[in-house]
């Protein structure tokens, strides 16, 4: 670990802050019809599209009429990209004339862009035409982003409201999502990467000769308008197979540095925009630092990880002070590709500027765990908010069992109901990555997509199901997914990941919207301190270290211990 290292690291995480406090305040005012800045230009657009729609953006509706349209939305989305993807073939914007993507992997990409997932099975350059990209991939990046910050904002609103029967209507708040935040933000950034030397054109392919006279065709496309909102929407869907370590998407230390920004910019002022929606600024400074303070954790972890270098290779002689560069691109080195590693899975992003796979096992370790969390820290954009309101929840109950009292957030009584439909959405990741990661080593379909037995062959199979299960997309590399198996599980792995959990917090946001608001009395525990920091800490540490431990003992932590020992697999 070096001092510049710490420096770069630290510089994009102040800007980060910096930008996400405005922001969440923005975010705040959109999602309560305020009127911002783009209200007079973009007001009359949204006033279009609900009309197109039928919809009256007037009439709100109950949790489970939002879950249902929410639910709808989704079904149609995965049919048009299905089909989109199947038809290519015969489609326009096809200059490299590609095929329709076969069915089982039609079916994984399809539900992998609309669960925000992002996964990919195969390699946008040389499967997806621009069409494709464009209006399917492209399209999912903003919608499915768009759709998780409106659960987010229906669970704060069920939080804010009392004794009401809705909690908002879902296509108003996904249409001002989009319009209103991820479009504004994504034009920025995209035409600063086309400025930082990121391709955007609808050419199909360029002809170079290398220095030794051979021929070489370069896959180009429009690139930098996916980049931006696949960074900003937290999906992660590369244009390129290499993802953000191609040259054409990440050019340079600056666009670097930018696409990690973009990627942790909206997670955190969605924590800044719920202090401000319950008009307590301090609730929405107390869940941001405690995602800093879970991420910041794991990027210490990672760089010390991969600083430390390969002891292997250290004992033959090689010099280990440029760090692990295995996977690594050398325009990045161990503290910027820790950083994005931490980053992209701290958040349901799964790009990537470096090979997980090739990261030390203490290094792979975190990328791993923060997905087996949930990706909460600071989480995708809305998702990561909604997942650290349940812990709140949960917390608070467990506050309230250990002095007696019964357990209030923000002026809302947590009761049984509560409490169980949000065990349900929590306990919905270790039964999906461990059942399905169980039954994979157990087969020999699921053994055979291996690259490397023993621990790190366990792992490879637990980050496939993870980031599935967690809509994440990023991944070891080591596992073959494109499998009919690995089409099939991972697609079920995603659907429970996104819909088993979020209809629980749309019930969960009913029952509170529901309920009176109590005034906070004297001994009502305080959940915007450091205390309450520091039981949020607690219960992440005591509910999902304790569920995963065995699993990592068994694979990234036995394979660090060898590596110690001079032994590998």
């Amino acid at each position: 670990m070096t001092a510049i290292g710490l420096t770069q690291i630290a510089i994009v995480l102040i800007a980060v802050i910096g930008a996400a406090v405005p922001l969440g305040g923005y975010i705040s005012r959109v999602l309560a019809a305020e009127r911002t800045l783009f209200t007079p230009a973009l007001s009359p657009v949204e006033r279009v599209f609900y009309k197109l729609a039928g919809v009256d953006p007037a009439r709100e509706q109950n949790w489970l009429a939002y879950a249902m349209a929410m639910l709808a939305f989704s079904v149609i989305g995965f049919a048009s990209l299905y089909g989109l993807q199947r038809l290519q073939a015969y489609l326009p914007f096809n200059p490299q004339g590609f095929g329709g993507v076969p069915a089982d992997l039609a079916f994984n990409t399809s539900i992998s862009f609309v669960t925000n997932t992002n996964w990919q099975n195969y390699s946008g350059e040389t499967t997806m035409s621009h069409l494709t990209q464009m209006l399917g991939l492209t399209v999912h990046n903003f919608v499915s982003a768009a759709t998780g910050l409106a659960i987010a904002f229906a669970l704060v609103r069920g939080l804010s409201r009392a004794e009401s029967p809705t909690i908002g209507n879902f296509w108003v708040d996904l249409t001002r999502s989009t319009l209103y935040v991820l479009l504004p933000l994504s034009i920025i950034v995209a035409l600063a990467l086309v400025a930082l030397g990121v391709p955007q054109t609808l050419q199909g392919s360029i002809d170079a000769t290398t220095l030794e006279g051979a021929k070489q065709t370069i896959a180009i496309g429009p690139v930098a308008s996916q980049e931006a909102i696949k960074e900003l929407g937290t999906n992660g869907g590369g244009f390129f197979n290499a993802n953000s370590s191609h040259p054409f998407e990440n050019p340079n230390a600056l666009s670097n540095m930018l696409e990690i920004w973009a990627l942790l910019v909206i997670p955190f002022a969605t924590a800044f925009a719920f202090g401000r929606a319950v008009l307590d600024h301090r609730q929405g400074r107390a869940i941001a630092v405690t995602m800093m303070i879970v991420l910041v954790a794991g990027i210490l972890v990672a760089y010390w990880a991969e600083a430390n270098g390969n002891p292997l290779l250290t004992e033959i002689g090689v010099d280990p002070s440029p760090g692990n560069m295995e996977g690594k691109e050398v325009r990045f080195g161990p503290a910027m590709s820790a950083l994005f590693a931490a980053a992209t899975t701290g958040t349901s992003c799964g790009a990537v500027n470096a090979m997980h796979d090739s990261f030390m096992p203490l290094g792979g370790l975190v990328p791993l765990f923060n997905m087996l969390m949930g990706s909460i820290a600071p989480g995708g954009v809305g998702a990561g908010l909604y997942g650290f309101l349940l812990l709140a929840i949960i917390a608070v109950f467990v506050a309230g069992l250990m002095v007696g009292r019964t357990p209030e957030y923000l002026g809302k009584k947590i009761e049984a109901r509560e409490m169980k439909l949000a065990m349900l959405a929590v306990l919905t990741y270790p039964l999906s990555v461990l059942g399905f990661a169980a039954v994979s080593v157990m087969l020999e379909t699921g053994l055979a997509s291996l690259n490397n037995a023993g621990p790190h062959g366990l792992s490879e199979i637990l980050y496939a199901f993870a980031s599935t299960t967690d809509n994440n997309g990023s991944a070891f590399a080591g596992l073959t997914g494109n499998t009919l198996w690995y089409n099939t599980t991972l697609s079920v792995a995603m659907l429970l990941g996104r819909f088993a959990f979020v209809i629980p917090v749309l019930a969960v946001a009913g029952s509170f919207a529901a309920k009176k608001k109590a005034i906070a009395s004297v001994g009502a525990f305080p959940t915007h301190g450091p205390l309450f920091v520091g039981l949020l800490l607690g219960v992440i540490v005591i509910l999902y270290l304790l569920q995963y431990f065995p699993a990592l003992a068994l694979g990234p932590i036995v394979e660090h211990f060898a590596l110690l020992a001079g032994k590998t697999f």
